[in-house]
């Protein structure tokens, strides 16, 4: 069925139940990132296949909302479609709750599924479109009418992570959370976030592509632990280790009922921007709700020393793995048909050998040539091309290993280069080192380092239209809160000091459309440094082993400092890796990692 058959369903059905505007979203009922097939409507309906974007259906006109990592991806796939694109973030383009409150009539009805849109978002929409007298109807899957032949709910097996990853009983991190609880006198905790209820469970699962979570819901108090899921997804030794422990495990579908039975007096902590609406229009009246982010959001992102410990054992192999694929790809093409689809085969194959490794972290991102000036890129049977002996191949990939999860970028030359591409890959370059080398006191979020990554760029007057760095998960997600690097500060949300413990992405980038995209990209660790009358410090530990290439590099361009931090970063990448790899790779290593010197 074509999309604008498709949408000709949903709004008759819209016509039925009396709505004057659907929304589609991408999530799933837990806010997550990627979502598994069962959960992807929007895509369904819209026919855009990127990670992120809300979709709205009136009567007799659609938008499609999403950021600039996908604006030339969807501009694609959406022709014919009848859906209008709208870039969100750039001038003159209407957010979601002006476009409705521009488009309709008094006295409208909004239409959604509930359970897959938070509360924070709904009255977004209602603070604008008040003074029209709105109202909004949750309580119908329209979309689920029209995909008849759509994927069930999954129900993955969940496996357990030991503690010796971990670094910490689940025993002892509910005991934190309960303190925290109490700190805020919370009777009850209510937790839908896919990751914090794996974390706080040291339990892995398969429900969702990449982030190895399993679909679940967690009501907590002082004296029960109860976690709503599909019993079936535990095998009976662990499902009778977490009951000896105090885990009661309930239907996965009586999440609803649960939050409805909440007894008089009770004070629940939620998080509006996290939890569906459809579950916090169950609280009862008679509950008092603590609305703030979840404890364990915090306690997530700073990892324990295990972990750290682990991470830094994950990078050793994805940088062995990585390393060999750049030496593959630079021999390989020109002399033999290579693909972009094959390309990522090849890296998996690489990732495959490492001892513990379990699957990507993320779809691979291998885009060549002016495929790399797509942010989030992702080669298919019609894009897929084959790679020449000249530009660059974009390479923006990551693993799931038992030590930990990896993220890593970089932007190979496959040939001669022009003057052009050398310049802006050293650009580049210069920003990821810049921040990279960060000294900072404690206190100090990403948004304030921000610039150290920019600056080159907008020293010409150019920039790139994404973040510069995300959390990362410990075999969780490979975007994970609360820290990040980014100058502009998301609505609803506020910067967070950066702590040691914490890892974060190191990413500037640059696009020009229709010819090239560079993007660099190292994970780092937060540690703690001197400490003395100004305060604590911080540096960032890198994680990611991999050289940057010194063919795309001009060194005329950079400072004295700049090629220090180069060359040291240089040569303990060729120290931590040349043992693991064969007397050729290591020759290559080391002509890849020599000192690089000002003419």
């Amino acid at each position: 069925m074509k999309t604008v058959e498709k949408l000709t369903q949903l709004r008759k059905l819209m016509e039925e139940n009396h709505f004057s505007a659907y929304i589609v979203p991408t999530d799933d009922f837990h806010s997550s990132e990627y979502v598994g097939d069962h959960f992807k409507a929007r895509e369904y309906m819209s026919g855009f296949t990127g990670s992120a974007g809300t979709l709205v259906v009136l009567p007799d006109q659609a938008a499609l909302w999403t950021d600039g990592r996908y604006f030339l991806q969807a501009d694609r796939q959406l022709q014919d479609s009848t859906i209008e694109l709208m870039r969100s973030g750039q001038p003159d383009v209407l957010k979601i709750e002006e476009y409705l409150r521009d488009h309709l009539p008094e006295q409208a009805v909004i239409g959604f599924d509930g359970r897959t849109v938070t509360k924070r978002f709904v009255e977004t929409i209602r603070e604008k479109t008040d003074e029209k007298q709105i109202s909004f109807d949750g309580s119908k899957d329209l979309v689920g009418a029209v995909w008849t032949d759509r994927p069930p709910l999954s129900r993955e097996p969940v496996w357990e992570l030991d503690v010796e990853y971990a670094g910490k009983s689940r025993a002892d991190k509910i005991r934190e959370v309960r303190a925290r609880m109490q700190e805020e006198k919370a009777d009850q905790l209510l937790v839908t976030a896919l990751d914090q209820i794996a974390w706080l469970f040291n339990l892995r699962g398969g429900d969702i592509a990449y982030t190895p979570v399993f679909l679940s819901y967690l009501l907590l108090t002082k004296e029960q632990i109860t976690l709503f899921a599909h019993a079936e997804i535990f095998p009976e030794p662990l499902l009778r280790k977490l009951t000896k422990e105090g885990v009661t495990i309930r239907p996965y579908e009586e999440i609803e009922q649960a939050v409805s039975s909440m007894p008089a007096g009770t004070k629940v902590w939620l998080d509006s921007g996290a939890v569906n609406y459809r579950l916090t229009q169950r609280v009862p009246e008679h509950v008092e709700v603590f609305d703030q982010a979840s404890p364990i959001v915090l306690m997530k992102a700073v990892k324990t020393p295990a972990e750290m410990e682990h991470m830094r054992a994950a990078h050793v192999k994805d940088g062995v793995a990585v390393t060999r694929f750049i030496h593959w790809l630079k021999t390989n093409v020109g002399t033999e048909v290579v693909t972009e689809v094959g390309a990522a085969g090849k890296l998996e194959t690489f990732r495959a050998q490492m001892d513990g490794y379990l699957e990507p972290s993320f779809s691979p991102i291998i885009a060549y040539g002016p495929h790399g000036a797509i942010v989030h890129y992702a080669a298919t049977a019609e894009s897929d091309v084959e790679m020449k002996a000249e530009s660059f191949c974009l390479a923006d990939t990551g693993g799931h290993y038992k030590e930990g999860t990896t993220d890593i970028t970089r932007t190979i030359a496959l040939g001669k280069l022009t003057e052009d591409e050398k310049r802006y890959y050293t650009m580049v370059l210069r920003g990821n080192l810049a921040l990279g080398a960060a000294r900072f006191v404690e206190g100090v979020s990403g948004q304030n380092l921000d610039v150290l990554a920019r600056q080159p760029l907008w020293e010409l007057g150019m920039d790139y239209n994404h973040g510069t760095g995300h959390g990362v998960g410990y075999l969780l997600g490979v975007h994970e809160g609360p820290q990040r690097i980014h100058w502009r500060t998301a609505p609803g949300t506020e910067s967070v000091a950066l702590e040691e413990g914490m890892i974060i992405s190191d990413e500037p980038g640059l696009y020009l459309e229709g010819r090239f995209g560079i993007r660099l990209e190292n994970l780092v660790l937060c540690r703690k440094g001197e400490k003395n009358d100004y305060g604590q410090f911080l540096y960032l530990e890198p994680l990611t082993m991999v050289p940057f290439d010194r063919e795309a590099i001009l060194p005329e361009l950079m400072t004295k400092k700049e090629l220090e931090w180069l060359n040291a970063y240089h040569r303990k990448v060729y120290e931590t890796l040349s043992p693991y790899l064969d007397a050729e790779e290591q020759g290559w290593l080391q002509e890849m990692t020599a000192q690089i010197r000002q003419e």
